[in-house]
């Protein structure tokens, strides 16, 4: 996050926030990668709130009304009795909304960070993504959101977060699968059951830490058995249909893994380094034509960065 001062228009807030693909099979609600799709944010002081928007799904960020990042700085703002300044935005999002690449999550930590900018609080960064956690009710997403690269939380008692932050080693090239249709968090918990197996919980506990060791160690040959989720996915592959179709790539394909992003209804896939990438993009996208299945492929990275400064997280009070 940078600062700057415009002697025209007062101080300039600049946010930049990646999408976010979490749960990453078994490892559901708790682990999530940032990837290099961002929502860029620009925000000064203003008689009244006025939003700008432009990129991906800009008539949805365009919307004063119920906007998610102005409604989250108010909110804060008012429980930390702060007076609400209203806000010029101007933005430039590249995630897809409402499809499991954490556009929300992105939205209200840029909420936050502008309440606590603005606001002259003085929150750390497991503040930050512990009050981004409760709204998102799960920490996995607002943690690599903040954070970059992949992130492993979890909620404290006290209600802050408990961050683990790991930078993946190797190349790990990613194509994410986004649906023409959207799909509520709400709507796919719903399809979830209130109790699981002891060996379902065990074989996602494994696999989870698998998964981790894959990153940490560059194992993409990892990949294959340690997406396997009996948690989420098997419930939700009827909202999903991208999920099964695109289970049925193999190796050959250029294809290692898949795994929802997120809820869904995007689907995360992870690609052969040492094969061609366009190769592969053309072997999924004619997969899908096969199966009758419309979705925009989007080649992406993880990135390191996250939507907090990097040289730490540090908040100025704004002369009023």
């Amino acid at each position: 996050m940078s600062t700057r001062r415009n002697r025209s228009q007062g101080q300039t807030l600049e946010l930049v926030l990646p999408a976010t693909s979490a749960n990453l099979g078994p490892a559901f609600d708790a682990a999530a990668l940032a990837l290099k799709l961002f929502l860029k944010v620009r925000a000064r002081i203003a008689p009244e709130f006025s939003v700008q928007a432009r990129g991906r799904d800009s008539e949805v960020c365009g919307q004063i009304e119920n906007h998610l990042i102005i409604t989250t700085y108010r909110e804060v703002l008012q429980a930390e009795a702060r007076s609400v300044r209203p806000l010029a935005l101007r933005i430039d999002n590249q995630i897809p909304i409402g499809k499991g690449c954490g556009s929300s999550a992105a939205a209200r930590l840029a909420g936050i960070a502008l309440a606590v900018a603005f606001g002259g609080l003085r929150w750390t960064d497991n503040q930050i993504v512990g009050e981004a956690s409760r709204r998102e009710h799960h920490p996995d997403n607002a943690a690599a959101c903040w954070m970059g690269g992949l992130a492993v939380a979890r909620i404290s008692g006290d209600g802050e977060a408990q961050i683990a932050r790991v930078a993946p080693r190797g190349n790990w090239p990613l194509l994410l699968a986004v649906p023409p249709q959207t799909l509520s968090t709400e709507q796919a918990r719903r399809v979830l059951p209130s109790q699981y197996s002891r060996a379902d919980a065990v074989t996602n506990v494994q696999n989870s830490m698998l998964l981790l060791a894959a990153f940490i160690q560059g194992r993409p040959d990892l990949l294959a058995s340690t997406l396997d989720d009996r948690l989420h996915q098997p419930y939700r592959a009827s909202l999903c249909p991208l999920l099964p179709a695109l289970k049925k790539l193999s190796a050959e394909s250029g294809v290692l893994g898949v795994t929802l992003s997120g809820a869904g209804s995007s689907v995360l896939i992870f690609l052969d380094s040492k094969g061609s990438e366009a190769r592969a993009k053309a072997r999924v996208a004619a997969h899908l034509r096969k199966c009758g299945l419309a979705a925009d492929l989007i080649s992406t990275r993880i990135t390191g960065r996250g939507g907090r400064d990097a040289n730490g997280w540090k908040t100025r009070r704004i002369a009023k």
